[in-house]
């Protein structure tokens, strides 16, 4: 299986630009063979839009959701994409990862919200949520999420072996996919994708860096600073030296 990565600027609340993207990274996502492409946190309607989520955000099956699975249809290919949800008069921080069929497969509410602006705006979830991808295991997590081992190793502990991570990871916090995603991967033995924002927005700076990390903390893909469409074969991780992997999972004591 192939999976495609999505790095790029926010649309910054403007809707019709959001889905024009969704759709060129979709149709190249297809072109290049991928059957999931990963795109950014809040990616609708954009991150750094504190004043426009109680307005903008919608509901589960709502607009925005037709849209999307219209989109994965007519592309042939399934997404996993932020954004801003409205249940009642709750709103959360979300993810949801349609098929190629635009059937969706997982629905996830970030937990660990970074920041006071993530705090203010939006309710923490309370579950993480597993499903079957193209004969793996996967699950979704939301940024700030995956810098907490208990998070990824709950999910690791259910058979997870592929973890999709829509992220806002603001510059200067290069630590987050340089170290502490490769070691996400490599403690558990599962591969990571991390699809980052870059360039600004509202005077929020991102500082790019999107990677899909195998289980052996080695990239499969890496992107720098600016817009990009990673595309990387999973299938390549069945040639890993299962001597090179980490052993913690089997080794891990209780105290």
């Amino acid at each position: 299986m192939k999976l495609a990565l999505y790095q790029g600027p926010s649309p910054a609340g403007d809707i019709d630009r959001a889905f024009e993207v969704i759709a060129r990274v979709l149709s190249a996502a297809a072109t290049g063979g991928a059957r999931m492409a990963v795109m950014p946190e809040l990616f609708l309607p954009g991150y750094n839009q504190p004043d426009r989520f109680a307005d903008l955000a919608q509901p589960q099956g709502g607009d925005w959701q037709k849209r999307l699975a219209d989109l994965c249809r007519s592309h042939g290919c399934g997404l996993t994409i932020g954004w801003a949800e409205r249940a009642g008069d709750t709103l959360y921080n979300a993810a949801t990862c349609l098929d190629a069929s635009g059937a969706v497969l997982a629905h996830y509410r970030k937990i660990q919200l970074f920041g006071p602006m993530e705090n203010t705006a939006f309710t923490p979830g309370d579950s993480h949520c597993s499903f079957d991808l193209e004969g793996r295991r996967a699950a979704v997590l939301i940024c700030y999420d995956v810098e907490f081992a208990h998070h990824v190793q709950a999910l690791a502990d259910r058979g997870v072996t592929l973890l999709l991570v829509p992220t806002a990871n603001p510059a200067g916090f290069d630590l987050v996919a340089d170290t502490l995603v490769p070691a996400r991967a490599a403690e558990n033995r599962i591969t990571i994708a991390y699809a980052n924002f870059c360039g600004t927005e509202n005077g929020l700076s991102y500082g790019g860096k999107s990677v899909i990390t195998g289980p052996d903390a080695q990239p499969l893909a890496s992107a720098g600073r600016g817009e990009a469409l990673l595309i990387a074969d999973l299938d390549a991780i069945a040639t890993i030296d299962p001597a090179t992997l980490g052993t913690q999972a089997r080794d891990r004591r209780q105290v």
